[in-house]
């Protein structure tokens, strides 16, 4: 489009004249179905090369585990996509915003509409009515969608994939059920319900004052009853230790069946609603763990909110012409996504040692990178 068009579609279009909807105008939606368009092609385009890649990595456990290729393409692919959509988001955000605004400063289309009168803030409404159109996407993926699709590919890889099919259970799974009482259990089987060795274990301080062991224990995930043929209890008064032998356990314990499971695998299968609510549990049980699952709760809603923040940093410095072009423009934007992905990752690390609150490590970057965002800004042609 040359600078003429650009401006007489500015003027006719882009001052004062409504399109479809109230405040979008002509212009708006050239700038949204380019960000749309192009974001949509990248994330379109990279889901096509990833799964034929894993396809081709995983087609020996597909063939001789006998996977059904319905159960492929609708139980694993169908509910990986969506993660991996939500994973690389905010990058291809990134990407598209500095691909197509970079594009457009060179072929002189940002100065000709900045030169018709219409603002450097008026040019943002668009590209941030896209964001927010990418941001409400994402949080219903990370707070609905993704924890569903990945109960069932984990389901999946567990029956199909052979690495997994052992691996849904730590071989020793240690959890905290009441302040200062502790549970172990070794070599626990989803598939029998049965656990090898149970112990029970109350604190005082930092010492053991008694606890419960029994081997070859039954679980039934409904009562949360534990029952064994035996079992034996010690007491410790001081340097005393009191040994006694029983017949017949049948013992509830504060635990549901799915906390069992690898910790870091069951939060990613819990909805906003049912994190919040094994949070709340966790913390009445003491659990250590708190950290953790507070940073999955966190970056559910700052990552998405992210894409605001990496809309501005993309058009602000990829709406200036500079010697290089439109690679220079893309080198820069990936180097600084990269480093936010980074950042976060290394802030999250400071909340799960308990440096910081999760709430203000998980939203640091982001608060960051604003910073960031505003100064690149400032700095825009205007």
């Amino acid at each position: 489009m040359t600078d003429k068009g650009v401006q007489t579609l500015v003027r006719k279009f882009g001052g004062y004249r409504k399109a479809r909807f109230p405040g979008l105008k002509i212009l708006d939606w050239y700038i949204i179905k380019k960000f749309l368009g192009t974001y949509v092609f990248a994330i379109a385009l990279i889901i096509v090369i990833v799964v034929i890649f894993d396809a081709v990595e995983k087609i020996d456990d597909f063939i001789e585990l006998k996977a059904p290729l319905s159960k492929i393409i609708t139980q694993y692919y169908f509910n990986f996509i969506p993660f991996f959509i939500n994973q690389f988001s905010g990058l291809f955000t990134f990407i598209a915003v500095i691909f197509f605004t970079s594009k457009m400063a060179y072929q002189t289309e940002i100065i000709a509409i900045l030169s018709s009168g219409v603002s450097f803030n008026r040019l943002m409404w668009p590209y941030f009515v896209s964001a927010t159109a990418i941001t409400l996407l994402s949080l219903s993926l990370n707070l609905v969608v993704i924890p569903a699709a990945n109960a069932r590919r984990v389901d999946f890889e567990s029956q199909y994939f052979k690495k997994r099919q052992n691996q849904r259970y730590d071989e020793h799974i240690y959890r905290q059920i009441y302040p200062g009482t502790f549970a172990y259990i070794r070599e626990y089987s989803g598939s029998s319900e049965r656990a090898r060795f149970l112990a029970l274990e109350q604190f005082e301080g930092s010492s053991i004052v008694s606890s419960l062991e029994a081997s070859d224990v039954q679980f039934d995930p409904e009562t949360k009853r534990w029952s064994a043929p035996k079992y034996i209890t010690r007491r410790f008064e001081g340097e005393k230790e009191i040994f006694e032998t029983h017949q017949r356990l049948d013992t509830l314990i504060n635990l549901e069946a799915n906390e069992l499971g690898r910790v870091e695998e069951l939060i990613k299968t819990m909805n906003i609603v049912d994190l919040s609510r094994f949070i709340r549990q966790q913390k009445a049980k003491g659990s250590d763990q708190i950290a953790q699952f507070e940073v999955e709760r966190q970056n559910r809603f700052a990552y998405p909110i992210s894409t605001f923040i990496l809309t501005l940093i993309g058009v602000s410095l990829s709406s200036r012409k500079v010697r290089g072009g439109t690679g220079l423009h893309i080198g820069i934007g990936i180097a600084l996504c990269f480093s936010y992905i980074l950042v976060s990752r290394f802030t999250e690390e400071f909340a799960k040692g308990g440096l910081l609150p999760a709430q203000i490590s998980v939203w640091l970057p982001n608060l960051l990178y604003l910073c960031i965002g505003i100064y690149l800004y400032r700095k825009a042609p205007k």
